[in-house]
C-alpha cells in the first residue's frame, strides 16, 4: 500500500515539473511553434500572433479552366435482406433447498427466432465516377517572379469562381488544393 502511494506521489511531482517547464515563456526552450510574434506599438508588453502562411500564392490571373467529372456506367452485385424465422430449444434451471436436500428443476422450452442475412439477387447498375470534378487557376508572375508564368493551380470552387469574377491580369491571392491542373 505504501509503495502505490509513494509511486503515484512521484508520478504527481514529475508531471508537475514537466507542466512547469513547459510554460514557461521566452525563447529558452528553443521550440518553434510556426507562429511570428511581434511587441505591439502602446510598449505594455502585449503581444500579437499571427499563423505563418507558407503555401499561399499570388499573381496575375490568366486562365480559369473547370474540368467536369466524368462517370461511366457499372454494374454490381444486388443485395436483398432474407429473412428466416426458426426454433430454437432452450434449458432452464430452478434449484430450491440446502445440503442434501437440496434439489434442481429442469425444464425445456421452445423460442422462437428470426435470422437475416444479405443475399445476391442479380445485378443493379449505377453511375461509377471515372474523374472527379476540378476547378483551375491560371497565374503569370507568380509570388513576383516574373519569369515565372503560365502556371496552373487546382482550388477549390469558391476561389474559382472569384478568379472567374475578376478582371483579366487581376491580382489574385489564394492558397492552392494542387499544383498543376
Amino acid at each position: 500500500m505504501f509503495g502505490k502511494r509513494l509511486f503515484v506521489s512521484g508520478a504527481i511531482a514529475i508531471l508537475i515539473g514537466a507542466l512547469g517547464a513547459c510554460s514557461s515563456g521566452g525563447d529558452e526552450s528553443g521550440f518553434d511553434d510556426g507562429v511570428t510574434y511581434e511587441q505591439d506599438d502602446t510598449g505594455t508588453g502585449a503581444t500579437t500572433s499571427a499563423p505563418a502562411q507558407d503555401d499561399t500564392v499570388h499573381g496575375l490571373k490568366d486562365d480559369v479552366r473547370h474540368i467536369a467529372a466524368k462517370t461511366a456506367r457499372a454494374t454490381r452485385p444486388h443485395l436483398v435482406r432474407k429473412c428466416a424465422t426458426s426454433t430454437r430449444r432452450v434449458r432452464h434451471t430452478s434449484s430450491s433447498g440446502s445440503g442434501s436436500k437440496r434439489r434442481t428443476r429442469t425444464w425445456y422450452t421452445t423460442e422462437r427466432y428470426r435470422s437475416c442475412t444479405k443475399v445476391r439477387s442479380g445485378t443493379e447498375t449505377y453511375r461509377r465516377t471515372v474523374r472527379a470534378e476540378e476547378w483551375c487557376v491560371e497565374l503569370d508572375d507568380v509570388n513576383g517572379d516574373q519569369k515565372t508564368d503560365d502556371v496552373w493551380y487546382q482550388v477549390g470552387r469558391t476561389v474559382y469562381d472569384d478568379a472567374r469574377a475578376a478582371d483579366d491580369h487581376a491580382r489574385l491571392e489564394f492558397v492552392p488544393a494542387h499544383e498543376g491542373c
